[in-house]
């Protein structure tokens, strides 16, 4: 019945005047980043050109920070604050999407169960990816309703056998790091009363700044000292996969710097970096794409749906079983760099796919 949704609002302010809100001066500069020209800036958001240029000298008569270069040569462009002011939105973004996605999820079920009889809700939990994503999205349009929330691959499981959840998104890397990384999620795995769905099989691999600049080729390049690091939250399996190769290359993490610096999604980690604060991260090619980023290949891994078999007769489940199915959304998920669909998605025992007993 509701569709909610949650969209971060941010202020600047000086010691002098009012705080200012940024999203109409972000979408203004954006679109004058993307034209070069402020009347077609202030035609996509429906302003006039007065009330747009009234906005932005708003701005910088209150900061004393000019936003714009104009030349007739080269049209408008952005100061470089204005740039950074850009970037710290998508930072932000990047960031707080997929958990403000998540709620708005959460809020929706609390909201309709105070005025009607709840139905049978899928819900869901993973580890979030550009994949699952997908997924949810196209599970979003379906008659079933569905709840959502993005966490990571260990936590995901952990929900799955406390039942807090009804199908967890997990992935585990292909090659000798697998049988160690099933062996730590081993404890939240019930194999042989679970199915697991294949979903696809990503690459994850080093980000770095357009052009690779200091030349990061390995893990091993993370502890020498001109270089810093963004790193992805503790629990989650890319941090499982990053710390298990620095292990593998007998690396100190207290000798990498920026070790303790995490974000929470691939995208907020291709952010950090592309806003300069880093110079290198572990994560997904998507991410790195998305930002127009360097990338390294180093591991693939697959990434599955996971349900108990006393659920797969629910319609909920033989519809995400069936969208997973579906040629049209595996021709979807191809197209996402880093991503492909080159097994089908059956549903296969966990103790079968797993190897475990």
């Amino acid at each position: 019945m509701f569709k909610f949704s949650i969209s971060p609002e941010w202020f600047i302010s000086s010691k002098k005047g009012e705080p200012i809100s940024l999203p109409a001066v972000i979408g203004l500069l954006t679109e004058i980043d993307r034209s070069g020209n402020l009347v077609a800036a202030c035609k996509t958001h429906n302003l006039s050109y007065r009330h747009g240029w009234g906005i932005l000298r708003k701005f910088e008569e209150e900061f004393g920070v000019p936003l714009l270069i104009t030349s007739r040569r080269l049209g408008t462009q952005l100061t470089p604050f204005a740039q950074k002011l850009i970037w710290a939105n998508r930072r932000i973004q990047a960031r707080l999407g997929p958990t403000l996605e998540s709620l708005a999820s959460e809020l929706e079920r609390e909201i309709e169960s105070a005025i009607s009889t709840p139905e049978n809700v899928l819900r869901i939990h993973a580890s979030h990816g550009f994949a699952v994503a997908a997924l949810i999205k196209r599970l979003e349009a379906t008659t079933h309703p569905i709840e959502f929330k993005y966490e990571g691959s260990a936590d995901a499981l952990n929900s799955l056998s406390k039942g807090s959840c009804d199908a967890a998104g997990f992935h585990i890397p292909i090659g000798p790091l697998r049988e160690t990384v099933i062996k730590q999620y081993s404890k939240f795995l019930k194999p042989k009363e679970q199915i697991i769905v294949p979903l696809a099989i990503r690459t994850q691999g080093i980000i770095t700044a357009p052009g690779n600049p200091k030349n990061i080729q390995t893990v091993n390049d993370f502890v020498r000292r001109d270089v810093s690091i963004v790193n992805r939250q503790p629990h989650s399996g890319t941090r499982t996969l990053l710390d298990l190769l620095l292990k593998d290359q007998k690396i100190d993490v207290t000798n990498i710097r920026g070790y303790e610096n995490s974000e929470f999604t691939h995208a907020a980690v291709a952010a950090y970096i592309a806003s300069g604060m880093a110079d290198a991260g572990f994560g997904i090619e998507t991410g790195a794409r998305q930002f127009g980023l360097d990338f390294v290949p180093v591991a693939t891994e697959n990434y599955y749906m996971i349900f108990n078999k006393n659920s797969g007769s629910h319609l909920a489940i033989q519809e995400m079983i069936g969208t997973m199915q579906d040629q049209l959304f595996r021709n979807e998920i191809n197209q996402i760099a880093g991503y492909v669909c080159d097994r089908p998605a059956e549903a296969i025992s966990a103790a079968k796919e797993l190897e475990l007993k």
